[in-house]
């Protein structure tokens, strides 16, 4: 039986191949662009402020910590530098070999969230960016379970708002829940809201950020493209309608607009998107 390959997984690795290459660290998430020019060469910096900001919300004190979806586990090496005794929940094989490569002291728990059977007892249970990928009952419910009397839920991720429309050709950036119907099962669980701060706007520059790069692939991909035309006619056309049998129409038009347009604008961002950091408590537990 063949192998279907693993295009994320490939995708992923050279992702972060990349992003190490360019800043030092595999971090894909957002960068925090306050008083930053938006450039390549300050992206380390825009990310290590996000993080900053994102641990200003830990409690005083050497903390237990789950990890939920804790990427390459960049975020987990800094809590354990930090003293903490973090544990990640990681469902991707690729993402969970670079956890224990980057983050050697946390006990990485291969599989889905939905499915984590470890040990609760946590201080805080951490969705940073990885939120929006649970069904919002089930993340909810299932981390409040997981803490210990007085502990917390921190989550930092993209949320669309009420300007956001699915279907069409037109790829809109960002992604995550609804806010309405997140915030909506929220106010229906036995959680209390103890921080909520919306930073839409200090991280929508990193898709313009991203945007810059895909148009710098487009440009070269549209060169070599020029230069087949006039010297390799037919290997073009064969390539051109390898492109068409491999990818469905919306496909195509979608990848046009992430190489070669500017639909992905820090502007387009604010519109469709909310960025929340939230700190919540478990009712009657505090």
């Amino acid at each position: 039986m063949t192998r279907k390959p693993d295009t994320r997984a490939v995708g992923l690795d050279v992702g972060l191949a990349f992003i190490k290459w360019l800043t030092g660290a595999e971090n894909l998430h957002y960068g925090l662009w306050d008083g930053l020019e938006v450039t390549a060469a300050n992206l380390r910096r825009a990310q290590d402020a996000y993080t900053e900001k994102l641990f200003r919300l830990l409690p005083e004190g050497r903390l237990r910590i789950l990890d939920i979806g804790g990427g390459a586990g960049e975020t987990a090496k800094k809590l354990l530098a930090l003293g903490h005794e973090v544990e990640i929940v990681v469902p991707s094989a690729f993402l969970a070999s670079r956890c224990r490569e980057n983050a050697p002291g946390a006990c990485v728990h291969e599989c889905r969230f939905e499915d984590f059977e470890g040990e609760g007892g946590f201080d805080i249970c951490l969705f940073s960016e990885s939120f929006q990928y649970i069904p919002v009952s089930i993340a909810l419910e299932k981390s409040s379970a997981l803490l210990k009397e007085g502990g917390e839920i921190i989550i930092a991720d993209c949320f669309r708002s009420d300007a956001f429309s699915a279907g069409g050709t037109k790829a809109t950036v960002g992604g995550g829940h609804h806010v309405r119907r997140f915030l909506a099962t929220l106010e229906a669980m036995p959680l209390d809201i103890l921080h909520e701060e919306d930073i839409t706007a200090a991280v929508a520059p990193s898709v313009e950020l991203e945007q810059g790069f895909f148009n710098v692939l487009g440009y070269g991909i549209g060169r070599v493209d020029e230069e087949l035309a006039r010297s390799r006619p037919k290997l073009r056309w064969a390539l051109h309608r390898a492109v068409r049998l491999l990818l469905s129409e919306r496909k195509r038009t979608r990848l046009d607009q992430r190489l070669n347009q500017r639909t992905r604008t820090a502007e387009a961002f604010e519109k469709y998107n909310r960025y929340l950091m939230l700190k919540l408590g478990v009712r009657g537990r505090g």
